[in-house]
């Protein structure tokens, strides 16, 4: 599966952005320029499958489901709850509703797709549904971890200003939060989507990944990418390492709150909240921080595939499960909405 992608023996072809070269990879600049041209044109990139059709692959393929299945469930569940259960109706689970709805969108952009190419045989996409794959990764990818973040400042004023959570976190406030996370995803998706279509591109329309991602597009162009990829590191660095320092500052003064502590219960119930959130951030930021900022020299093309499914897919599965077993709130509503519909049905 380690295939180069990257070819440059054919220096003859004509460069032209992915839009050109993608939707008319057949047909040279004049023909394509006037649009007439009799020769067979396709859009379509061809997807690298992450499994083959071997007895321990489909396994491999059969856990995927399941854990694709397993998050959609959790992740709606907890929306569910957030919104009948009048208890849950607070900041802190209203930043959850959005980080559940980005886990949801995250799976949904890839891997209906992967187990249909996998199902077909072969794995193609069209340049338009390449593009919108990209757009919404890193618009998901981008939301994700703004709001985790902004989600730690949630925690920060909960533990350090109690009194004042209800005006420092009003509605308005949360809403702002909220809307911040989207908006910066949809910046960035927009910007970094443009600019990756633009590069030029060889004849190979066969990505060495599961899922049209910005890494594995890049491995197509026929220009050199180095100084857009030393462009994407370091919009990369800002994009999570500013978010980082704003997770550090904020659970740096939630651990001193909480050392200062003199009731064992409320240390307790402080650390139970924010360890939750603290693992959540890790297992996220962890294979983010790889993907989008470690030069693409150690990028490959089995390597990516692997570490993409794990943020896009295990990440997100495993954080409902994460925050209702380790929340008491959250485990008594699944509890009352559980047995509200046990009463029901016995009648």
């Amino acid at each position: 599966m380690a295939v180069d992608l990257k070819d440059k023996s054919a220096p003859h072809l004509p460069r032209r952005p992915f839009a050109k070269c993608l939707l008319f990879p057949q047909v040279d600049e004049a023909s394509w320029r006037l649009g007439a041209s009799n020769q067979s044109v396709t859009s379509d990139f061809i997807l690298v499958g992450l499994f083959s059709h071997t007895g321990p692959h489909l396994v491999l393929l059969s856990l995927v489901v399941t854990v694709f299945a397993t998050g959609l469930l959790g992740n709606t569940t907890l929306l569910l709850l957030i919104h009948a259960d009048s208890r849950l109706h607070a900041p802190m689970y209203f930043l959850l509703s959005q980080l559940a709805l980005l886990d949801i969108g995250f799976p949904l952009v890839t891997v209906p797709k992967m187990v249909a190419g996998f199902l077909q045989g072969e794995s193609s996409i069209s340049f338009a549904g390449c593009a919108a794959q990209m757009f919404f990764l890193m618009l998901m990818g981008v939301s994700e971890g703004v709001l985790l973040a902004l989600m730690s400042y949630d925690r920060y004023v909960a533990v350090c200003h109690p009194l004042h959570y209800a005006v420092l976190m009003r509605r308005q406030v949360c809403l702002l939060l909220a809307g911040t996370s989207w908006l910066s995803g949809v910046l960035v998706a927009s910007v970094q989507t443009c600019v990756a279509l633009r590069l030029p591109c060889c004849a190979s329309r066969t990505v060495g990944h599961w899922a049209c991602e910005l890494p594995a597009l890049l491995r197509l162009s026929c220009a050199d990418t180095s100084a857009y990829e030393r462009a994407l590191s370091g919009s990369g660095a800002l994009i999570l390492l500013l978010p980082l320092a704003l997770l550090g500052a904020s659970y740096g003064r939630v651990l001193g709150a909480v050392l200062r502590m003199r009731s064992a219960e409320a240390c307790r119930q402080a650390l139970a909240t924010c360890s939750s959130h603290v693992l959540v951030v890790g297992l996220f930021y962890g294979a983010a921080v790889f993907m989008y900022m470690v030069p693409g020299a150690y990028h490959g093309p089995y390597r990516d595939s692997v570490v993409s499914l794990f943020y896009s897919l295990v990440t997100p599965t495993l954080n409902p499960l994460i925050y209702s077993l380790r929340n008491r709130e959250v485990r008594l509503a699944l509890v009352k909405v559980m047995g509200r519909g046990g009463s029901r049905s016995r009648r």
